[in-house]
């Protein structure tokens, strides 16, 4: 940590307050906690980007992962302090994020203020319910959904791209022929975060365990083919990723929709997840 400092990239030796204060933010937090309890922390720039934090009256108040995406955390009450800082830490260099995400009370300041320099954004998506569920699933799970093997990966694949195109507006294969997200992929089923309906060689339903803490976890990547949807599957579905990360990986299990999407925050809510803050994501 840099003396006094209030805003400063943060080491190894400042992993057990980060930890400390994600404890505090475990289910708006759980996209850094979950990086900092899978990969620990480091203070020099690198492909994964650097720990930074704003430290204010009583201590350590936000933290930000600077890196291939921006991901905050941190109270509504420091906003416009962890605005201000982060101008200040990127005021010399241009944009080198895909997306930047967070809490609302963050997002939508620093973008406002972000705006005319990293600009135009793809797409700005400034309400984004973030849901959660500590308890059984109201609904019977989808009984079929279980954890994708190693050899599905090539079944897995379309779905998994059609997914992606859907939900992020680009192409996983652009740039390095889908390389990347790919090995994202097999990555997920390796760690037994990938779950999926899978009949006669075709994926019906599928999501993922995108993020993992010990005290939460995010369910991403949600998709049901769409010559089903409407039927159910995508909440018993849900249901039954729910009922394994419950039962197997977190005690609290969340995810974050598109105030858009009626459908989808019906679906959750008849699951049994219900809205605890506001998400807002920028995509460029």
């Amino acid at each position: 940590m840099i003396g006094n400092a209030q805003a400063c990239v943060l080491g190894a030796q400042d992993e057990p307050a980060v930890r400390d204060f994600l404890s505090e933010h475990p289910v708006d937090g759980c996209l850094i906690a979950a990086r900092v309890q899978g990969q620990g922390m480091v203070g020099a720039a690198g492909p994964s980007g650097e720990f930074c934090a704003y430290y204010g009256d009583g201590g350590l108040r936000a933290v930000w992962l600077d890196g291939p995406s921006v991901v905050l955390v941190g109270a509504e009450e420091d906003a416009d302090r962890v605005v201000e800082v982060f101008l200040e830490r990127s005021s010399q260099r241009p944009r080198r994020c895909s997306s930047i995400v967070g809490p609302a009370h963050l997002v939508r300041p620093l973008w406002a203020a972000l705006s005319s320099r990293w600009g135009p954004a793809r797409d700005v998506r400034p309400n984004q319910p973030l849901m959660a569920l500590d308890s059984s699933p109201l609904i019977e799970p989808r009984s079929e959904v279980r954890r994708v093997r190693r050899a599905e990966l090539d079944i897995l694949m379309p779905a998994a791209t059609a997914m992606f195109r859907e939900e992020v507006g680009v192409d996983p294969a652009a740039g390095d022929g889908g390389a990347s997200y790919r090995n994202r992929v097999a990555e997920l089923i390796d760690t037994g975060r990938c779950l999926a309906w899978i009949e006669s060689g075709e994926v019906l339903f599928k999501a993922e365990l995108g993020a993992v803490s010990d005290r939460a976890c995010q369910i991403q990547g949600i998709w049901v083919r769409p010559d089903l949807r409407g039927r159910g599957i995508g909440s018993s579905g849900t249901a039954a990723v729910a009922a394994v990360a419950l039962a197997e990986v977190a005690p609290v299990v969340s995810l974050y929709v598109n105030d858009f999407n009626a459908a989808a925050k019906a679906a959750y809510a008849r699951v049994g997840f219900a809205q605890v803050g506001t998400f807002a994501s920028v995509l460029f």
